[in-house]
């Protein structure tokens, strides 16, 4: 059994003020959802009365749910707000980065003019790129040494095309010299020559002057230097007779 305990009349008088106040988060009535009228007096319950303990989890799981409401009713904090558009922005970078790192190999330099023609900011941009270093998924050094391999055995080309090509990429100096340390003269001319080889079968139709003349061009655009050029032609040209 539950006694209620009607209140005073002062206590009649503070609950008609709240009720004029029209404080913020009542219903319609005045009250809270699931709060005791202000100014209600204490329940009491006589001896052997109390709730069940079935009883106090219900109530306890109801007034849960209103506290979560109330909490996400709440207006979300300054550093909150900010924090979560970071978040958002970060997640951004990541989509961009991968997208692209997916495609194809990419310079540190080449990947942050992406995420800045995206609308990625500076400084978070610069945290990706930082991360992706640390993970191994960017990693200019390699890259490069992947690109001289690349222009070596499948186009053929010379130091000086590779280099410029590295350059262009924005790949740093010590990156660009570790990659071409094995691409020395000899390397050079042994590769300019087999090429001007293969080159001048191609063009047995050709008097001799042109031949040698399409050849000097066909290995300047493969960025041989012309002293290895003169070399390689001239090897190759004594293999028409």
């Amino acid at each position: 059994m539950v006694v209620r305990f009607f209140p005073s009349d002062e206590e009649r008088s503070d609950r008609r003020r709240s009720d004029r106040s029209g404080a913020s988060g009542r219903s319609e009535h005045g009250a809270r959802p699931g709060a005791r009228p202000a100014g209600a007096a204490p329940i009491a319950y006589l001896p052997g009365a109390e709730p069940s303990a079935k009883s106090r989890a219900a109530a306890a799981a109801v007034q849960a749910v209103a506290d979560a409401d109330a909490a996400a009713d709440a207006p979300e904090s300054g550093d909150a707000a900010l924090e979560r558009v970071r978040e958002k922005a970060g997640r951004r970078a990541l989509n961009v980065s991968t997208h692209q790192l997916a495609r194809r190999g990419m310079s540190r330099w080449e990947l942050q003019q992406v995420l800045r023609k995206r609308g990625v900011e500076d400084e978070v941009a610069e945290a990706e790129l930082d991360r992706l270093e640390s993970v191994g998924l960017l990693d200019d050094d390699a890259l490069a040494v992947s690109l001289v391999y690349a222009a070596r055995a499948r186009k053929g080309q010379g130091r000086q095309a590779i280099e410029r090509e590295l350059r262009r990429r924005h790949i740093d100096d010590d990156a660009i010299s570790a990659a071409l340390a094995d691409f020395d003269e000899e390397a050079q001319v042994d590769q300019a020559i087999e090429l001007a080889i293969k080159r001048v079968g191609q063009l047995r139709d050709l008097d001799d002057a042109t031949a040698e003349r399409r050849l000097f061009g066909y290995l300047h655009r493969r960025g041989y230097p012309t002293e290895v050029v003169c070399i390689a032609v001239g090897d190759a040209m004594r293999t028409r007779h």
